[in-house]
């Protein structure tokens, strides 16, 4: 006579309509006093049983008990829905995006518990065969923070994407910036058109703010004046202290600075002032004060989608190939330029709000100075050739 299992260590029983054996156990309770049982089958009695068992030794261990049915897609699909609370909406859409146009598609059908490191390792593979390291260390970024929230809440034992390593994907469009003539015609074209957008390719590409800064400056944060009289005198400056970022702060705490205009700058901010007072009079139009200094025609923030189209138009009209071209390449062009003409790194990085020389070095600098001229200044100064 088979001997009945002792209460609590869960049953077995055979279902007449899978023609499965089932193993079912309760393993505790939910805040309102409810069962919370699990269940597993097998074809025979002997794999329900081992199934039954492994399911009561991680429940003696202490270990939570993953649900077997819960699968990538719910994983991530969760994580979209309840993770990404306070990110800023661009960031939110970026991570939907590549979550249903990479993840879910080729990982989402399989069952978490299922998932392996050889899966991700495989899929990710698959994926540098035609993205950019960038997309791939941002579609593994997703499934990893999507299995994380999965495991926290008990739906997976440990997180496999963990021991996967982020393949080299396909080199990406590299950053460039203007030479010093394509600088001067953008320039000369942008001072031309007579709008919004031309202001802000001049304050843009003279002062070197990110084109994120650029967007929500307003007037308070400009002064066209200075103030000439002080010790030490106070020359036109924009202050840059805001962002489009999520609660308006700057990217870094050294991105806070204010910044010294150039004569071009000043113009253009000039010109801008007076085109927003003939906007504000226009009938029919219902003006929206927000106090921002590159405004559309009713006073809203730019879209940087409308940004990115009325930039090329004006590259366009200079000459250039536009769709070569993105505004925050005029922040790169500010750097280089400044580069070329000699200024040190350390100036330019304390100009352009980085913590240190390493990014403006690496990232932001295109037209090196060919020849490292100051050491030899230097000890000329000191060692003059007395036959020179």
């Amino acid at each position: 006579m088979t001997k009945r299992r002792s209460r609590g260590d869960g049953g077995l029983h055979w279902d007449e309509n899978r023609k499965r054996w089932i193993a079912t156990v309760t393993v505790g309770f939910d805040g309102r006093g409810k069962r919370i049982t699990k269940r597993a089958s097998g074809r025979t009695k002997t794999e329900a049983k081992n199934k039954l068992d492994a399911i009561m030794r991680d429940v003696k261990d202490g270990l939570a008990i993953e649900p077997h049915n819960y699968t990538v897609a719910d994983a991530v699909n969760n994580w979209l829905q309840y993770g990404l609370n306070g990110r800023d909406k661009q960031t939110v859409a970026t991570c939907r995006i590549l979550a249903e146009t990479h993840v879910v598609p080729a990982l989402g059908a399989l069952k978490l518990h299922k998932l392996s490191a050889d899966d991700v390792d495989e899929w990710l593979a698959d994926k540098a065969k035609t993205l950019s390291t960038r997309t791939l260390r941002d579609l593994r970024s997703v499934l990893l923070r999507a299995v994380k929230r999965a495991q926290a809440r008990d739906k997976v034992k440990r997180n496999v994407v963990l021991l996967c390593e982020c393949p080299e994907g396909q080199a990406g469009r590299p950053s460039k910036s203007l030479t010093f003539d394509q600088a001067e015609a953008v320039l000369r074209r942008a001072e031309a058109d007579d709008s919004t957008i031309g202001a802000y390719i001049v304050v843009s590409l003279v002062g070197g703010p990110r084109t994120e800064e650029v967007r929500p400056l307003t007037w308070s944060h400009v002064d066209l004046r200075g103030n000439p009289d002080a010790n030490p005198p106070v020359p036109p400056h924009i202050a840059v202290w805001r962002s489009v970022r999520t609660g308006g702060d700057t990217k870094t705490r050294k991105s806070r600075r204010t910044l010294a205009l150039p004569q071009r700058a000043i113009s253009a901010l000039k010109a801008q002032q007076a085109r927003q007072e003939v906007h504000r009079k226009r009938p029919g139009k219902q003006w929206r004060e927000h106090g921002l200094v590159f405004a559309s025609e009713v006073g809203t923030e730019l879209d940087a989608a409308n940004v990115r189209r009325q930039f090329r138009r004006v590259l366009k009209a200079a000459g250039l190939n536009a769709a070569e071209w993105t505004p925050r390449e005029l922040r790169h062009s500010f750097v280089s330029l400044l580069s070329d003409s000699g200024m040190s790194l350390e100036q330019i990085s304390r100009l352009v709000g980085h913590s240190g020389t390493s990014v403006t070095e690496e990232v932001y600098r295109h037209q090196i100075r060919p020849v490292i001229q100051d050491g030899a200044t230097a000890m000329d100064r000191i060692f003059p050739d007395s036959a020179a």
